[in-house]
């Protein structure tokens, strides 16, 4: 059936909301980058005094062990309740970590916000592409999960520029405030449809798919488009029961056989690829970046220079992601941010070198802003949609949590441990081992992932096998 513009209404409304969460989050992850600084200096709004640079380094790296224990909670948590009332109750966390902020009076409040702050991270990444995949039609489904990237990064242009022209109390009254909207709004929501039908909850479920789908059942054609669509989930979940009697919980063989195993696969791949590409590592040294290649921006201006690169970049996955396909943006991704950093790191090393490289001293700046641009095109954006689209329904709680652990401990690696691997190798050979690794994963996504655009669940699951 062709839906109008129309039908569609009530899913963005739906992904607006629930992205208020991941914008505030986006500014967690952002708020290292000025505050840091203020609180390392004798300016800091801390009674304990300025803190120490070992300090600094664990409030930024402590959002990784929070988000961490966020995806092994909301992993179980969403099997038990859904998908609506955990999205409600990570704002209660959210709203008591910015209180940290706002009242912290040294180094230890800031540890418990930032681990909390990641806790509600590790559960956006969990909840909030399952719970768009699950209400959207497959024509706008690429669109709406990759908002999640999109508003996130707005999150982070937004905490430098918070950190840059606002006082350091401005930016935790206005994510509380934001919070507190967010979480009003949340209640006009309904659960997904499939969940209210796993539930056994059959007129819950009609009145969810009525919802998101703007739906008339007075009209003919909606009527027939509500029965068909509760047809086709009760199927879907039909399906899953089939080899165990009413048992749809996740065993540990459905790792093992297709189309579990090749998913599983693909998402860890997308995981490792997207914090081993060296991306994330490279905006913990923005400041450094710019100044080698000469330039005198202040670091905080730097930072908003580079977040309006990321929301470009995103902005333009978010155009393309139903037309060009997931598959084709995440070739041109990695290539891209492969080429970018061979450059850059030729760069580094003909400096370290002693040759005078001055007339090319455009060169950083240029690779690092196309390496930034490039990666928000597919590696850096869309591993969240596809691992939410290519899961089967029995690893549709454990698969997206297993990888996001996955992902959150190796960005703790390679965020805490950059530094000794450039100090060792060199920060040119450090490129050029980032670059390997985002032609490997060139290479496994042209032979492994599935196009999933336009694509219904049965279709994916018949190409994962």
């Amino acid at each position: 059936m062709q839906e109008s513009s129309a039908n569609v209404k009530c899913q963005y409304f739906a992904a607006f909301v629930v992205n208020m969460l991941s914008a505030g989050y986006g500014v967690t992850a952002g708020w290292a980058s000025p505050s840091l600084i203020l609180l390392t200096s004798d300016e800091t709004p801390l009674q304990s005094g300025q803190i120490t640079m070992d300090e600094a380094s664990a409030v930024a790296a402590l959002t990784s062990l929070g988000g961490l224990i966020g995806n092994i909670f909301f992993g179980w948590i969403t099997s038990k309740f859904g998908r609506k009332n955990p999205l409600v109750f990570m704002t209660i966390p959210t709203i008591i970590s910015w209180l940290l902020i706002l009242y912290g009076q040294n180094v230890f409040h800031l540890y418990a916000s930032r681990i909390l702050s990641g806790f509600v991270g590790g559960g956006i990444f969990v909840i909030v592409p399952a719970f768009l995949s699950e209400i959207a039609v497959d024509r706008v489904r690429g669109v709406l999960g990759s908002m999640l990237t999109l508003t996130c990064n707005v999150g982070i242009l937004l905490a430098f520029i918070f950190g840059k022209y606002l006082d350091y109390f401005a930016t935790p009254k206005i994510v509380i405030a934001l919070t507190v909207a967010c979480a009003i709004l949340l209640f006009f929501l309904h659960e997904s449809p499939s969940v209210l039908i796993k539930a056994n909850k059959t007129l819950e479920a009609e009145k969810s798919i009525k919802f998101y789908q703007n739906l008339n059942v007075n009209n003919d054609k909606d009527f027939k488009h509500l029965q068909s669509e509760m047809n086709r989930l009760q199927n879907t979940i039909a399906n899953v029961n089939e080899d165990k009697t009413s048992d749809n919980s996740f065993k540990w063989s459905d790792l093992t056989v297709a189309p579990g195993k090749n998913a599983m696969m693909i998402g860890i791949v997308l995981v490792l690829l997207n914090q081993f590409c060296g991306c994330v590592a490279m905006l913990n040294y923005t400041a450094k970046i710019f100044k080698d290649a000469g330039s005198n921006m202040d670091p905080n201006m730097s930072a908003i220079v580079v977040g309006i690169i990321q929301l470009i970049g995103s902005y333009v996955t978010t155009n393309l992601v139903d037309r060009a396909g997931r598959k084709f943006l995440y070739v041109v991704s990695s290539i891209g941010i492969a080429l970018g950093l061979i450059t850059l790191g030729t760069y580094m090393m003909l400096k370290t070198s002693g040759y005078n490289v001055e007339i090319f001293n455009w060169v950083p700046i240029t690779s690092f802003s196309f390496v930034i641009f490039i990666g928000s095109w597919g590696v850096l954006t869309l591993p969240f949609l596809v691992i939410s689209e290519i899961m089967p329904e029995k690893l549709k709680n454990f698969g997206p949590s297993f990888c996001m652990i996955i992902l959150w401990s190796s960005q703790f690696l390679v965020v805490k441990y950059l530094p000794l691997l450039t100090d060792t190798l060199g920060f040119h050979y450090t490129l050029f081992i980032f670059a390997g690794v985002c032609l490997f994963g060139a290479m496994f996504i042209i032979a492994s992932m599935p196009e999933t655009k336009g694509r219904s669940y049965d279709e994916i699951m018949k190409m994962l096998r």
